[in-house]
């Protein structure tokens, strides 16, 4: 800015003292812009005024910018609009767009379309651009006009042959929807491309959507990537957004989830509440970033305060389960009820898990089976499920296997796991169905490609068995070690077992032994009673009654009746401990009481001999 007073200046000065108008307005524009003198507003709007007074157009044009700006003076629209008026009488066709603006606007008056109507088109027959594309605003949408998407073509494209982007990305979209011209995406990229090449971000931004969708051009992610780019660094929202996406999935671009982020949160301070949900579930499974519920939970809480639904579902899933904020049954109630009040199926089915456990809310039976009915009817495949499991134990409805089995198959269709199994069990033991083992196995097999554990085990205990299949303990080994490997203690059991016997697999103690105190550290009876066995025998491990007592006992305590029986056993004999026929006749009669034929005969041997009755 120049501060000294340029010659140039001095002069002017001099005419607009003597009342030169285009003086006084070639004055006012140096003071406004800082030419030749130092910039002074107030100094500008004095020498407009005097201009203006004169009748000189550029300078009532000026003293509207400057009062709907409020520069140089109090902002006042309806002034700004006289002087407006003043220039548009003598045919200034900027100061008959911004006429037209205002009155769209109803700034300084109320709104008129028509009359904005009537001044863009007095300043669009002079060709200008802006009211161009304004007046076919106007069209397009039948506000102060008939709506007429031929004229409204027919101003978008006037302006755009002058170069306008924003009317080259108008006309692109005309194109794009075949509003006023035939449909073409191949035209429409065109504009868009003119349009972009100026910077247009709208344009930049519909161009990498084209590109990602592959309308009107081969599906080209890269390309997507670079308008998407383009437009995200001119603060572009969608494409900030749609940027994310792309490296979150890693499409035109290296997967790179800390630059999903990056984008987002640039979006995300624009509250966009789609990215704020999304931001909360990249912290929530730690995507990008480390593993952060707290940071989850003011992402949703963001995109719920819109009425984000999906939103409002995950905040109450986090408020039920205490995840980055204290646990509230009674919140997690309300976030998810209003999900559900939406129509929103993943609301409803999770409202139905609070009334079926009774938490937020009385438990409810038939509240329950009512949320989940009306998820399940738009197809909600976990609703689906839950309805299945409830007809099939029969809580809060009279127990149906056949209302079960359909509820199971819709859902086992849309290729929910937990469903896939439960129909493999119906058809396994011929529940609501007629016994079917084929059928069963088809199912298990489902879900065992999908990676479930239990189905897997399932698929193992059919080739043990030869159900369904012809028995294959070489394919039984294979699926329970699956399993297993993922922590099933009941197939690290069987596996344990195949070891063990030597079948469909070289026998070994050591990995028998190994197997089963997988599964026995997990706290599996059957498991804790065989590791207890092979410490007794020795088997894969160092023999030792002691340890054998140990894991034995820990069976027992939960109900496990060969554990009894082998502890009564132990004490009997006085094996890993003292001879003990009290503890012995205890053992044996937890066991007998459930059955258990061995336990049984010894029982009645002590009785005989009186051993371990106090006298």
């Amino acid at each position: 800015m120049d501060t000294k007073k340029s010659d140039k200046f001095l002069s002017t000065l001099e005419a607009a003292q003597k009342g030169d108008a285009d003086a006084q307005f070639a004055l006012g524009l140096m003071y406004e812009d800082g030419k030749g003198t130092e910039q002074n507003y107030v100094a500008a709007y004095k020498y407009y005024k005097l201009a203006a007074d004169q009748g000189n157009i550029n300078a009532q044009y000026k003293l509207g910018i400057m009062y709907y700006d409020g520069k140089g003076i109090e902002q006042n629209y309806i002034k700004s609009i006289e002087y407006f008026q003043l220039a548009a009488n003598q045919n200034d066709s900027d100061a008959q767009f911004n006429l037209g603006v205002m009155y769209g606007d109803g700034k300084g008056t109320e709104r008129n379309y028509a009359e904005a109507y009537k001044y863009f088109k007095l300043a669009a027959e002079q060709g200008n651009s802006d009211a161009q594309i304004n007046l076919g605003i106007l069209y397009e949408n039948g506000d102060g006009v008939e709506q007429n998407y031929a004229k409204a073509f027919e101003c978008y494209q006037a302006a755009a042959e002058e170069g306008n982007p924003i009317a080259q990305y108008y006309v692109g979209s005309m194109y794009y929807f075949g509003k006023g011209v035939e449909q073409s995406f191949i035209k429409s990229i065109e504009y868009y491309k003119s349009a972009a090449e100026q910077g247009n971000s709208d344009a930049q931004f519909t161009l990498g959507i084209m590109y990602e969708k592959g309308k009107g051009t081969e599906q080209n992610y890269a390309e997507a990537y670079k308008y998407f780019k383009l437009a995200a660094e001119q603060g572009n929202i969608r494409a900030q957004i749609n940027l994310g996406t792309l490296y979150y999935e890693g499409k035109g671009v290296e997967q790179n989830y800390a630059k999903a982020i990056k984008y987002y949160l640039l979006a995300v301070q624009q509250g966009d509440s789609d990215v704020q949900f999304h931001l909360g579930n990249m912290y929530r499974d730690g995507e990008g970033t480390a593993q952060d519920y707290t940071e989850a939970y003011k992402y949703y809480r963001l995109a719920a305060e819109q009425g984000n639904i999906d939103a409002q579902i995950n905040l109450g899933i986090l408020y039920k389960y205490g995840f980055g904020v204290e646990q509230d049954y009674a919140k997690a109630f309300e976030y998810i009820a209003a999900a559900a009040e939406h129509g929103n199926a993943t609301g409803q089915c999770n409202l139905g898990d609070l009334y079926y456990f009774g938490k937020g809310v009385e438990q409810n039976y038939i509240k329950s089976i009512k949320y989940y009915k009306l998820a399940a009817q738009q197809g909600n495949s976990d609703a689906q499920n839950k309805l299945g499991v409830i007809y099939e134990c029969g809580r809060g409805i009279e127990q149906n296997f056949a209302e079960a089995y359909k509820y199971y198959k819709f859902a086992a269709e849309q290729g929910n796991i937990d469903a896939q199994v439960n129909l493999g069990d119906l058809y396994y033991f011929g529940k609501g169905r007629e016994q079917n083992y084929a059928k069963s196995f088809e199912y298990f097999q489902l879900a065992a490609q999908q990676g479930n554990s239990d189905a897997q085990f399932s698929l193992g205990l059919m080739y043990a068995k030869g159900e369904g299949k012809e028995q294959n303990y070489t394919e039984a080994c294979k699926y329970y070690k699956l399993a297993a490997e993922q922590g099933n203690s009941d197939a690290q059991i069987n596996l344990g077992i195949l070891y063990e016997n030597g079948n469909g697999v070289e026998k070994n103690y050591k990995k028998a032994f190994r197997y089963y105190l997988a599964a026995a550290e997990q706290g599996n009876p059957i498991a804790q009673y065989y590791a207890g066995s092979m410490y007794y025998y020795g088997r894969g491990v160092e023999q030792s009654y002691i340890k054998s007592i140990e894991y034995y006992k820990l069976a027992a305590e939960q109900g496990d009746s060969d554990a009894q029986f082998s502890l009564g056993l132990m004490y009997e004999d006085g094996e890993g401990t003292e001879q003990n026929y009290t503890e012995a006749y205890k053992y044996y009669k937890l066991a007998a009481v459930q059955g258990h034929s061995g336990a049984q005969h010894n029982l009645e041997l002590m009785q005989e001999n009186g051993f371990g009755i106090k006298k």
